[in-house]
């Protein structure tokens, strides 16, 4: 009974004995830390984004004809209007020849329907009106005689009345010869003068035709920009539906991004936006010009342009980056580095290791808010001033020991 009393007393003992008292070592984790700070945060909506330049065109021909030369190629610099490539146009010319020797021939016949030159039936209506005049003429000579006769009494009253019709008729005669010549006149002249106009208008629209076709085996750059694509050689056949060049002008590179739909509510034209790509160094800032008023069905985002000067064409067409937004400001918030949360996939949930007076790591559970410049703004679950572990906290179990190896700001 005595032993079993012993062996009792022997397990109580040790079992209360502190870990200290047993000589386990305590495990020891060094990480780095930094402190809770209040700070005026810059709200930033950020979204992948390409390079695209701010006008774009595919230069095709007009007509279709060989290929003659080109003047420029893939990467040259071009200024608006600027020839890039000509056709052949010997077929043209020719038939600019022609047209111009049709204008030339009927401007030559309306000068001389205007000169007045007549057809038979206006001369056949002259001869008409000088017979009737003669008529005319004849018929007052015999009337005055009679009626002298008839005032001597040598002749009878009834010889004069038939005079004096004769003359009526006569002049009734003339009257529709001097009319009908009149009438005949002036509408040949007008119809021949409208024929002969019309006819110079044709030849004149054929030639202004002829001319734009010409025009057209010059192809011209529609604005200054660079070339980015070339198509077609020297010899080969330009037709209207394949392009020869394509131009870009990147003077100002535009950032095309794909902003989350849930983010894109504060976004409008005009705030300051910033492009950084995954390959250089650096960021490129300008503004705001477009937000989509539709949503991508598929990706649920919105599309925004970032527009910003792109001298010396640093910029390239179809770069990847990301474009950074700043849509406002929170003052005076509490901030850790992003490095320092532990964020719950899909919600603003988050834990952080806090380490207390005693160098022991505690987890917290956070409510997180807006990210900027690194930082995360904490809405509820920490104080300004405390210390989080921002590097060597991944696995850490709450309570462990730590060593600090540095402070960050």
């Amino acid at each position: 009974m005595k032993a079993i009393i012993l062996t009792a007393t022997l397990v109580l003992l040790v079992g209360c004995r502190s870990p200290e008292d047993s000589g386990a070592p305590t495990p020891l984790v060094t990480v780095k830390v930094a402190r809770a700070e209040i700070r005026d945060l810059m709200i930033q909506v950020r979204a992948p984004a390409s390079i695209f330049p701010k006008q774009q065109a595919g230069v095709a021909a007009r007509i279709t004809a060989p290929i003659r030369a080109l003047r420029v190629r893939k990467g040259d610099s071009v200024t608006a209007g600027q020839v890039l490539a000509e056709l052949e146009d010997r077929d043209l010319l020719a038939q600019r020849a022609e047209a111009e020797a049709a204008v030339a021939d009927a401007q030559a016949a309306l000068e001389k329907t205007a000169g007045g030159s007549l057809p038979s039936d206006v001369e056949r209506a002259r001869g008409q009106l000088a017979t009737a005049e003669a008529a005319l003429n004849q018929a007052r000579k015999i009337y005055e005689r009679r009626r002298e006769l008839f005032r001597q009494g040598a002749i009878p009253e009834r010889d004069l009345l038939v005079s004096q019709t004769e003359l009526a008729q006569a002049q009734a005669n003339y009257t529709v010869a001097q009319t009908s010549l009149e009438l005949l006149l002036n509408q040949s002249r007008e119809r021949d003068l409208r024929m002969a106009q019309s006819r110079l208008e044709q030849a004149k629209a054929r030639l202004a035709y002829v001319q734009a076709q010409l025009e057209f085996t010059r192809l011209r750059s529609p604005f200054a920009g660079l070339v980015t694509e070339q198509f077609l050689y020297p010899g080969d056949m330009a037709k209207p539906d394949a392009p020869l060049f394509t131009i870009s002008d990147l003077s100002v590179a535009v950032a095309r991004a794909q902003v989350p739909e849930a983010e894109a509510g504060a976004v409008r034209t005009g705030q300051e936006c910033a492009f950084s790509s995954v390959d250089a160094e650096g960021q490129r800032r300008g503004r705001v010009t477009v937000v989509n008023q539709a949503v991508d069905s598929a990706r649920r985002t919105v599309e925004v342009w970032c527009e910003m000067p792109n001298p010396g064409f640093r910029l390239r067409g179809g770069v990847f980056g990301e474009v950074a937004i700043i849509t406002g400001f929170e003052r005076r918030a509490v901030t850790v580095p992003e490095a320092a949360v532990q964020f719950q996939e899909g919600s603003a949930q988050g834990v952080v290791l806090v380490v207390d007076a005693h160098k022991l790591a505690r987890q917290r559970e956070v409510l997180t808010g807006y990210r900027a410049e690194g930082r995360v703004q904490i809405r509820k679950g920490l104080q300004a001033g405390e210390l989080v572990v921002v590097e060597g906290g991944y696995g850490l179990a709450d309570g462990t020991k730590v060593h600090i190896q540095e402070h960050q700001s």
